[in-house]
């Protein structure tokens, strides 16, 4: 019998437009304005913005400590998903995936992010909170647009 790997669903909307909001995710001066934690800041953001390509985005939480997270965009549907492999620098044979839907509503854009294939809860746990806190930099980020 396989074992069900732990996974994540949220949902958040944004007042910005599908192009927009796709921009946030695939543009490194984008990223660096929302990405992560709210006790985080994107120090590096390397982006190859189409199927296939890469990411690299380099954190650094505010007492100093640093982490990086890259992965290999398998799904590159511009205005309407994104599907990538998600990897930890320091944990690169802990791969996980993460599907981005963005689908247009009257007032901008409903993001829906899923992010499957964890090792364990207690990793799926740990990044609901990290996307939570990351979707909420987002909104805010349009909040005003």
């Amino acid at each position: 019998m396989t074992a069900v790997m732990p996974s994540l669903t949220l949902v958040k909307r944004i007042k910005a437009p599908p192009a927009t909001v796709f921009a946030a995710w695939t543009r490194p001066a984008m990223i660096a304005r929302w990405f992560g934690p709210h006790h985080t800041k994107v120090e590096q953001a390397e982006i190859e913005a189409r199927e296939g390509g890469r990411f690299l985005i380099r954190l650094v939480e505010e007492n100093g400590e640093r982490h990086g997270v890259g992965g290999t965009y398998t799904v590159f549907e511009p205005e309407r998903r994104l599907v990538f492999t998600w990897a930890w620098v320091s944990m690169p044979e802990r791969e996980s995936r993460v599907t981005v839907e963005f689908r247009p509503i009257p007032d901008g854009t409903e993001v829906t992010l899923t992010h499957d294939r964890f090792a364990d809860p207690e990793t799926a746990t740990r990044h609901r909170r990290g996307w939570t806190e990351s979707l909420e930099r987002l909104e805010a980020l349009h909040a005003s647009a």
